[in-house]
């Protein structure tokens, strides 16, 4: 066990462990014998100078005490794993997870038995990563019992204890162990024993669920490296079985540039058309591996919908066109996908940038035309009336939208006269 040692966060930045919800938790629960500190990702975004989100707390308190000391405080608990030592606690509509410190004395996969404690080298050690492993007390002093610190500097991710272990313990651990090294690390080589045991234990990643193996690829997908990430798992056989076809690498890394080129927010679905999605098989095959939502699943049939039949040489009016059948967010997504994998053909060219950017200057208009147009002219209802409103819309279209009265009028007796 790596000696413990501490650092102070300087006041000006500890501003969250004084300010709103959390110090009035931190007061119910470290007092009376008892100790709470925040502990995990809030702590280690904090001295990364990362955004603060999710805030957890461990305690030396039991659940059944966490209970009635955030009851007696008019806070509300949720026992979302107490059986585990877990307490969910709303304070001012704030959720913060409080975990008593625990050991697991037998593990079975992502069930252990386990038993509360009091000793916090014991809790830090059952943990993932070093980083992932470090205390803040009320006073902004951080305390690190497995090295986390150091390993935090050095950008490197690190398991506790052996890899192995930790990993047969919860197999998603592989896939946070690249996550973390794309969020944390500094884009070199990932911790040569980590890898070792990932790539050992590979076969475990057949026993994830989909919806947790979804939720790590997506974060994955929009980290800071993810590109070296993505490579190494590439090279050892990993990112093949957790997608189930050939990585589009370099499709991937054009698509990054593009996002930060275009000032655009880094889009977890859009990043992976750009990796996995060449034909609407993938799109398939993608939405049954991670079990995709259905409008997560549209955007990746859309962008493999004929992405390789947009250009630098499309013209406005079929661009037009696009967005009104598409709508800005995939014509955006199958407009880009293209743009990344022409990325050799001209990527300086400024038909690309007025493509991409027509969303933002035409909004594509409703159809005006309505049923009322065509029976007032005799049209009956049923089969007929519905041709016509397609062969008109279809004019309409071709004609490049107009909305003129003068001009709705002739698609209408146009379209009449040909039915």
């Amino acid at each position: 066990m790596t000696s413990s040692h501490r650092v102070a966060i300087a006041p000006e930045r500890a501003l969250w462990l004084r300010e709103g919800a959390l110090p009035r938790l931190l007061a119910v629960l470290d007092r009376d014998g008892e100790e709470a500190r925040v502990v995990g990702g809030a702590v280690r975004n904090q001295l990364l100078g990362a955004p603060v989100g999710d805030i957890d707390v461990a305690t030396t308190a039991v659940p059944d005490e966490v209970v009635r000391r955030v009851k007696a405080a008019g806070f509300k608990p949720v026992p979302t794993g107490i059986e585990h030592g877990t307490v969910t606690v709303v304070v001012e509509g704030t959720p913060f997870e409080v975990t008593t410190l625990r050991e697991d004395v037998e593990t079975f996969g992502r069930h252990a038995r386990v038993v509360f404690g009091r000793n916090w080298q014991h809790d830090a050690a059952r943990r993932d990563f070093t980083m992932n492993a470090l205390y803040a007390t009320r006073d902004g002093t951080v305390h690190d019992h497995v090295g986390g610190l150091d390993d935090l500097a050095a950008r490197r991710v690190r398991f506790i204890g052996d890899p192995e272990k930790r990993i047969a313990e919860d197999y998603l651990r592989i896939l946070r162990f690249f996550r973390f090294y794309a969020a944390c690390g500094d884009g070199g080589a990932p911790d040569a024993n980590g890898l070792a045991a990932c790539i050992a234990a590979r076969a475990g990643l057949a026993t994830l669920s989909r919806e947790r193996v979804r939720m790590e690829v997506l974060k994955l997908l929009v980290a800071p490296h993810v590109v070296p990430a993505l490579i190494a798992m590439s090279e050892t056989g990993l990112l093949m079985a957790v997608l189930g076809g050939v990585p589009l690498l370099a499709s991937l890394a054009n698509m990054i540039k593009l996002e930060r080129e275009l000032s655009l927010t880094p889009d977890p679905m859009r990043r992976l058309g750009a990796l996995a999605v060449h034909v609407a098989e993938d799109a398939e095959r993608l939405r049954e591996r991670l079990r995709l939502a259905n409008a997560e699943h549209e955007r990746l049939a859309s962008m493999a919908d004929g992405w390789w039949r947009v250009s630098a040489a499309t013209g406005m009016h079929d661009a037009r066109v696009l967005i009104y059948r598409l709508g800005p967010e995939k014509f955006l997504d199958r407009a880009l996908l293209a743009w990344a994998r022409a990325w050799s053909e001209g990527v300086a060219d400024d038909r690309w940038h007025d493509l991409i950017l027509l969303p933002e200057r035409w909004t594509p208009p409703a159809f005006p035309l309505k049923s009322a147009d065509f029976t007032a002219r005799g049209v009956a209802k049923g089969p007929a009336l519905g041709e016509a409103m397609r062969a008109a819309e279809a004019a309409w279209i071709a004609q490049d939208f107009p909305r003129d009265a003068k001009a709705l009028a002739k698609i209408v007796v146009a379209t009449i006269g040909k039915n």
